[in-house]
């Protein structure tokens, strides 16, 4: 593998993995909720590592080429998303601390299985998850390289699903430590975390919905009168 191609991924990557979104807001919730955030950010890093194997086995072109399936895909994240961020609103002031703890939440964590399935959802249904791996990293991949194409594919897929890791931990980990002896803030944190993928949600709903009840008006505008 291109040695500079490779520090080039690692800048881009670290700069995705850095800017705030659903991951951080689900990384951030569960920090807030949960006994151990581990079940969330492994479960966001497995949906990456859903990407990955689609990405090196040559299906995420194949699906993103298909007319339709990416719009669903679209949609589906989007409903996902809508749904986990009305459980996170709903269950808001569950995100304090009490003093018998140790800092974990009060309230009672839910399953661990759950909260990973949960976490592969929000970065698995993800189609700009889908995009950047489809469009991005194929962009630091040299057919001059000693590895096959594939399996440099699958490194720095698995490259970003570590970086991911490593960050979305320290995100998690800070908003535990920092709203320790602020419960009222970590509840205000956690609904601003169910609020932004709820907003999330809607935006990515919207673009779907939108251009198709435009076709479909047109659709029905074209129609010959009688």
């Amino acid at each position: 593998m291109n040695p500079q191609l490779y520090l080039a991924f690692l800048v881009v990557a670290v700069a995705l993995a850095c800017t705030p979104g659903v991951d951080w807001a689900y990384s951030i919730a569960a920090g807030l909720r949960q006994r151990s955030f581990a079940p969330a950010v492994a479960g966001l890093c497995g949906g990456y590592v859903i990407h990955t194997a689609l990405m090196v086995l040559g299906l995420a072109a194949l699906l993103t080429g298909v007319p339709g399936v990416l719009g669903w895909l679209t949609a589906a994240g989007a409903v996902y998303l809508l749904w986990l961020g009305f459980s996170t609103v709903r269950s808001w002031r569950g995100a304090s601390f009490s003093a018998g703890t140790g800092g974990v939440p009060a309230a009672a964590s839910a399953s661990q299985a759950r909260i990973f399935l949960q976490g592969v959802g929000v970065s698995g249904i993800n189609p700009k998850g889908l995009l950047f791996f489809v469009a991005l990293v194929p962009q630091f991949v040299s057919a001059d390289a000693a590895l096959p194409v594939p399996v440099q594919s699958g490194l720095l897929g698995m490259t970003f699903v570590l970086l991911a890791a490593v960050i979305y931990s320290c995100v998690a980990l800070l908003s535990r430590k920092l709203l320790h002896s602020r419960p009222g803030a970590a509840r205000r944190v956690t609904l601003a975390s169910g609020i932004i993928m709820l907003l999330l949600g809607a935006v990515l709903l919207s673009e779907q919905l939108i251009p198709a009840f435009g076709a479909s008006v047109s659709h029905i505008a074209a129609l010959p009168a009688g």
